[in-house]
């Protein structure tokens, strides 16, 4: 189970680059809401709130529908870790590859 964990990061320690689970969210992230970004430039700790990625609650409904789509589990608007879940890209995938259904 750690293992789900430390995939998340990448195995050399840079924070600046994206894991494959990463790379698919964030190309999900510029396709759905046609984010004028390169899903390759997406910083995977910058925030996707405000100054980060500039995502706004709209935004995060729609990534929360779409990751719910694609990974065949609930996002839901009521859970408590939202602020967590999507603080970052990396905090994203952390929380996918914890509870995606194995496909």
């Amino acid at each position: 189970m750690s293992s789900t964990a430390q995939s998340s990061l990448p195995a050399d320690g840079d924070t600046s680059s994206q894991t494959a689970l990463e790379n698919e969210l964030a190309v999900l992230l510029v396709e759905s809401l046609n984010l004028e970004i390169a899903a390759d430039d997406i910083v995977p700790t910058a925030p996707l709130y405000g100054d980060g990625l500039g995502l706004d609650s709209i935004d995060i409904l729609e990534v929360a529908l779409e990751v719910s789509r694609k990974y065949g589990f609930q996002l839901r608007s009521d859970d408590e870790r939202n602020q967590q879940i999507f603080e970052s890209l990396r905090s994203l995938a952390t929380h996918v590859a914890q509870n995606r259904s194995a496909a």
